[in-house]
């Protein structure tokens, strides 16, 4: 498998955003993923920031299952362009755990997938009744909110051990299932793949972000496995159920 690395128009002027795309040995028009990277633990160390997300063993599984997938980089991320502004704190201490500070950097977040989505429309190698969106921790809850927010966009989220803030901020109680809820509205079912042991999401704050979820009329499968927050690197406790999740769509 090769990837395929170009950039994309973000939605801020004169910024350009890294894709790395991997696509199936046969030709298009493909069913198509995105997926969406998480933070960098605690936001302090810089070099992070610049490192491209494209986890081989996801692409891998979508490829030979006939998808093509894009692993966007948000703005400051790997080699795009801007600045890495989602939820820093302006002290240098990392990610903020104020509420309208963590809200801002998701909204900022939502601005690039938007970027993403307007590249898709725009190649003839994607079935464009066939999309889907994706996404580890960060990209987890973008994932599943995204397609709330933009209805009719996705026929599938998947979302590996999502949150936006973790348990170390005490507000990750308030903003991880108001971001969750708006996913709510999309109209689609979903499927949420967790760690029962995830050092930085607790299961049980996972299962209540999906009741809230549900509660407001969104449809789902919550899936808890024997694992941490590296559930995504272990496609023997994944691969069956979105197996049967993509047969569904």
């Amino acid at each position: 498998m090769k990837f395929d690395r170009f950039f994309i128009p973000s939605r801020e002027a004169g910024v350009q955003l890294e894709i790395a795309a991997a696509s199936p040995q046969h030709d298009g028009p493909y069913p198509t993923i995105i997926f969406n990277h998480g933070s960098t633990g605690i936001g302090r160390n810089k070099s992070l920031y610049r490192r491209t997300i494209s986890p081989a063993v996801v692409a891998n599984y979508f490829t030979n299952r006939g998808w093509m997938i894009l692993f966007p980089q948000r703005r400051g991320r790997g080699k795009s362009g801007g600045i890495y502004g989602e939820g820093l704190a302006q002290d240098g201490s990392g990610y903020s755990c104020d509420v309208d500070i963590a809200i801002a950097g998701f909204e900022r977040a939502i601005e690039d997938v938007d970027a993403v989505v307007d590249h898709l429309r725009e190649r003839p190698d994607v079935d464009q009744s066939q999309l889907a969106i994706a996404g580890v921790s960060r990209g987890g809850i973008l994932a599943i909110a995204y397609a709330g927010m933009r209805p009719n966009t996705f026929k599938g989220a998947i979302n590996f051990n999502g949150g936006w803030l973790g348990r170390a901020c005490p507000s990750h109680e308030i903003v991880n299932p108001n971001l969750f809820e708006r996913g709510a509205s999309a109209g689609i079912a979903t499927l949420w793949l967790h760690g029962s042991y995830d050092q930085y999401y607790r299961i049980g704050h996972c299962r209540k972000n999906f009741e809230r979820f549900t509660a407001a009329g969104g449809q789902g499968k919550f899936v808890s496995a024997p694992m941490g927050h590296a559930l995504m690197f272990k496609p023997a406790l994944w691969k069956n159920h979105i197996d049967q999740y993509l047969d569904s769509l």
